[in-house]
């Protein structure tokens, strides 16, 4: 009776495995682009000061890199069940394709000094500096969306 139970164990496992495997492009699609998610947690005393710092730096960053079509959208959430201890802010930005990750030397060093037109690179560091005060970041992920085959 031992020596059935291990070959008819096993067969079963096989074939529950096998049914649950999917096939890309035939049971869903992976999206081109890609969403950078990057999350944070901020002391709860400072989040309003957080979110108007983000204002003044990262959002005209955001702005410019929209401009330029590197990102097609962006947006700030911020959690409202933070009692977790865990990110209580999250910044996402959608990326309409991911050959847009690659380096380019001029574009990247004309969006920096566009950035800085918006907020000299001192004002911004002393602005990051502050943001270390009370800011940890928690993740920085990137994430593709799929679709489902009908």
């Amino acid at each position: 009776m031992k020596l059935l139970v291990l070959p008819v164990t096993i067969a079963a496992f096989v074939a529950v495995a096998g049914a649950a495997c999917a096939e890309m492009y035939v049971d869903y699609t992976p999206q081109k682009g890609a969403w950078h998610v990057v999350t944070a947690k901020v002391d709860p005393n400072h989040i309003d000061d957080y979110l108007v710092g983000l204002k003044k730096t990262w959002v005209p960053g955001e702005e410019i890199s929209k401009k330029r079509g590197l990102i097609d959208s962006y947006t700030i959430s911020v959690k409202l069940t933070g009692s977790d201890g865990g990110a209580n802010v999250m910044m996402v930005e959608h990326i309409p394709s991911l050959a847009l990750l690659e380096p380019d030397k001029a574009r990247d060093q004309a969006i920096e000094k566009e950035v800085y037109e918006v907020m000299a690179k001192d004002k911004m560091e002393a602005q990051v500096k502050d943001f270390e005060k009370y800011r940890v970041f928690i993740s920085d992920e990137y994430w593709t969306d799929i679709s489902y085959s009908k």
